[in-house]
């Protein structure tokens, strides 16, 4: 049953006001306070949650937090036409930068969802050119059609709950959905590590959600490998799509769809009581669509249409018997039949709110907007009663899956009602602190919906076309590549199918919440929605000495993609808290803003603005700025090495990609490297190139590129990484006069953090070098190197916290090698100073400056 101050918190929520703040902000407050053993670390866990919310990418949700890689991204993509990626140009030329979505004085959030299947996803990545997204993310309601939606953002003004979570713990800057397309094939991934049937390049790809509700879906999934190794899990939701519900009872109480394990034939959904219902349900609507239908014929004077009628007739009525059959043999007539093997799978698999009387009813929630007065569904009783019972009675099990109902599910159809979910997820679990003090809280989103997201794609390399990329020797490819042949096989239109990587698909946000992750940490390492069950296999095998693996993910996705360990840290009680706990009065006025104007606050740029853009893109009065200051950084288990030269003959130009393992040896990560090829030879419109490579932990690539390739032989090669990672590769001359690469500083403890610059004159001639500090105001090396002359010097980046951007030019020689990123020493560091608009150590807090010395 819904208690007073339940319903006063939701009141306040879609009302407005401003007493919501202390309400939402008391559960992190709280979880800050609770302090488990000092020393502790996250295998001290027994209980981790897991909530995959609905269709926002990261930066829409956090592109202007402070310290992650959002709107003041220093080396963000250049697009094929040169413009930073933050300029999207549509067919018209219009160009359009990020713009705020004002959530409170706007009508934005009422407004719909954006496209986010598999062709528009596709079509915004555009072949690795990433600029296509506003042609395809054109909402489909006539009215915001020439919106420049996607582009829109949100601000901690709009979603202060968020932040403030992203404060106190760990966000994952580095977080990509793993499919590029929409819903169910992503949550495919998140609960089973694939969309295959079995893993082969020739196995059906279930790449589109239709493809996937209707259900049928046959392989293993990992809640089935957890209770073979007797490791107790449940997902818990208010009630299972298939319940009969409609219309507002089925967005504020059903699960949206969402648990996909109601789509896979060993969990017998079909045993289900509501599946009769929703079965009787479904016999109603398809006999009134047919009643419907035949009076439509009855009219119809046209033999061409009548027979169109006829058909649509024939198939609802087919639909019908098989509806009836199905139903005459599921409900209880089905469950009977299960063994108690698939009782236990099916009863953990769908735990809803049955023991409260009012899990099915909605109560008339009254409000006033401008003196006109209001009303709303709500919830009557607890959505979240079978969980917060368990929590409360010691019955959680090791592993739990929340799913919420549409209204609570941050999908853009509905409101942005979901802080308040997360904030009592968050309230239940804090309530007891030996609860807390064992437990770890996993938030994520399934896919981004319609909306911008500037960093660009990790994908997969086409195995048919070599110079779409690569990747490590055993790692196949194919497994991640779908073609439109395929799709047309599987019915989809002609005009919708697609040929393209399966994934990565784009940024999502993740906040990790435990005492193991506190601290308002960054982590930018390379995950998907596989990261959080390779972190599964890892707990299990570490804490309960049990081998769950998941076969169904590729070898591609775990050479690219993390476990989520890197996020956690011993507990240290003398770490501080933030300051941005203490919040500012909460006002959402959501209910309000559906009365609103819509927005407006977006600009068509001019080209001279689009120039300031890209001449100055940190200083510029056009684009979105992050919130100023640096935060705690994660230690990541990166070695990463680009280096391009030209051939001994110099015929083709090399890009050696490396992702070492001698600093941090079995924890060492693979990583995923694009590499665009600028200024083209002949290739007509197409301005850039761009292949995609995977390097598996102890490997190296090399990229071998033709110099004939590009106008004039001058090569123009940038390779973009995880975190910031960049090397770009310019001019012919230097190339050919200069061999320089780069090394990470050794000494007795381990890296130091600088950066050592090795470079040997390959020319005849002397040679006139400096290395300039782009960036950190670290000033320039000069060195004069004779013929075959070689010198090595040491870049100290002390000063900025690890991170480095320099370049190397030649006096009297065209071209520029750049190097960029962070030297990753297995210690804890900070964000890169450059995103929050300071100059190293100036704007670090007393604090942060003593925890790091």
């Amino acid at each position: 049953m819904q208690t007073r101050r339940d319903f006063l918190k939701l009141a306040a929520l879609v009302s407005g006001a401003a007493g919501v703040s202390g309400a939402m902000s008391e559960s992190i407050q709280r979880a800050y306070a609770i302090e488990p053993e000092s020393g502790s670390t996250f295998l001290d866990a027994e209980h981790i949650v897991i909530l995959m919310q609905e269709n926002r990418s990261f930066d829409h949700a956090y592109g202007t937090l402070r310290g992650v890689r959002g709107f003041s991204d220093p080396r963000a993509l250049r697009l094929p036409n040169g413009n930073s990626v933050f300029v999207q140009t549509d067919k018209a030329g219009d160009s359009y930068a990020p713009w705020r979505m004002d959530i409170k004085d706007t009508r934005v959030t009422w407004m719909g969802s954006l496209p986010h299947s598999r062709e528009s996803q596709v079509d915004a990545w555009n072949e690795g050119g990433h600029d296509g997204w506003i042609e395809a993310k054109r909402s489909g309601e006539k009215e915001y059609a020439e919106l420049p939606l996607t582009m829109g953002h949100y601000t901690r003004e709009d979603l202060p709950f968020y932040y403030a979570l992203a404060d106190a713990f760990t966000v994952c800057d580095q977080n990509y959905c793993s499919v590029m397309t929409s819903t169910s094939p992503n949550r495919c991934y998140f609960w089973t590590g694939t969309i295959r049937e079995r893993q082969h390049p020739d196995a059906k790809a279930h790449i589109r959600n239709e493809q996937i509700d209707d259900g049928g879906m046959t392989w293993k999934t990992f809640p089935e490998r957890l209770q073979e190794a007797g490791i107790g899990w449940k997902s818990y939701q208010n009630e299972l799509t298939r319940s009969g519900l409609t219309g507002d009872h089925d967005a504020w109480l059903s699960n949206f769809g969402d648990n996909t394990l109601e789509c896979f034939n060993a969990y017998n959904v079909e045993a289900y009581p509501g599946f009769v219902r929703a079965g009787q349900q479904a016999i109603k609507e398809l006999s009134e669509r047919v009643t419907s239908q035949q009076a439509d014929l009855a009219a119809e004077k046209d033999e061409a249409a009548a027979a169109k009628l006829r058909k649509q007739i024939a198939q609802n009525q087919g639909q019908i018997k098989t509806v009836e059959a199905a139903i005459a043999a599921g409900g209880e007539a089905r469950y009977r039949q299960l063994s108690a093997e698939q009782k236990a799978l099916h009863h953990a698999a769908f735990v809803t709110n049955e023991g409260d009387p009012d899990f099915h009813t909605l109560q008339s929630l009254a409000y006033e907007d401008d003196g006109l007065a209001h009303a709303m569904h709500v919830p009557q009783g607890d959505i979240l009663h079978q969980f917060r019972k368990d929590v409360n009675e010691g019955k959680l099990p090791a592993v739990s899956w929340l799913t919420a109902p549409e209204k609570f599910s941050d999908h853009p159809t509905a409101p942005w009602y979901g802080a308040w979910y997360v904030s009592e997820v968050m309230d239940i679990l804090t309530k007891n602190p030996e609860v807390w003090k064992k437990t770890i809280f996993i938030l994520t989103y399934d896919e981004n919906d319609g909306y911008f997201d500037h960093a660009p794609l990790f994908v997969a390399a086409d195995p048919k076309r070599p110079e779409t990329g690569g990747a490590s020797a055993g790692i196949d490819t194919g497994l991640e590549y779908l073609y439109k042949a395929d799709e047309l096989r599987m019915g989809v239109d002609e005009a919708d199918a697609r040929t393209g990587p399966i994934g990565l698909g784009y940024r999502v946000p993740m906040v990790i919440a435990s005492p193991w992750s506190r601290g308002g940490y960054v982590n930018s390492q390379l995950f998907d929605h596989t990261s959080t069950l390779q972190f599964l296999e890892r707990f299990a095998q570490l804490k309960y000495g049990k081998t769950v693996r998941e076969e169904n993910i590729s070898a591609w996705r775990r050479s690219v993609a993390g476990d989520l360990t890197s996020v956690f840290r011993p507990y240290d009680p003398k770490e501080a808290s933030l300051e941005s706990l203490d919040r500012d009065a909460f006002v959402v006025s959501i209910a309000k803003a559906q009365f609103r104007e819509l927005p407006s606050n977006y600009r068509k740029l001019t080209p001279e603005q689009i120039a300031r853009i890209d001449c100055a893109p940190l200083h510029s009065e056009f684009l979105p700025r992050q919130e100023e200051g640096i935060r705690p950084a994660c230690a990541l288990p990166y070695e990463l090495y680009a280096d391009g030269r030209l051939s001994e003959d110099g015929s083709q130009f090399e890009v050696r990609m490396s992702a070492a393992n001698q600093v941090h040896g079995a924890r060492s990560a693979g990583a995923p490297f694009n590499v665009y090829l600028r200024n083209p030879n002949g290739s007509g419109n197409a301005r850039m190139k761009s292949a995609s490579y995977a390097v598996k932990a102890g490997d190296t690539l090399t990229q071998r590129i033709p110099r004939s390739f590009f106008a004039d032989a001058g090569a123009s090669v940038e390779v973009l990484g995880v975190n910031g990672f960049y090397r770009s590769f310019s001019g012919g001359p230097l190339l050919g006069a200069a061999g320089v690469h780069t090394a990470y500083e050794l000494q007795r403890n381990g890296l130091t953090g600088n950066v050592q610059v090795h470079v040997r004159n390959t020319s005849q001639a002397p040679l006139s070098l400096s290395v300039a500090d782009n960036s950190y105001g670290s000033g320039t090396v000069q060195r004069k190197l004779e013929p075959g002359e070689r010198t090595a010097f040491v870049l100290d980046l002390k000063r900025q916290h690890g991170w480095y951007d320099f370049s190397v030019k030649a006096e009297g020689l065209d071209g520029e090698l750049r190097y960029a990123g962070r030297v990753e020493t297995g210690r804890p560091s900070f964000s890169d100073p450059l995103l929050g608009g300071g100059v190293p150590l100036l704007s670090v807090p007393a604090k942060s400056r003593e925890q790091s010395t």
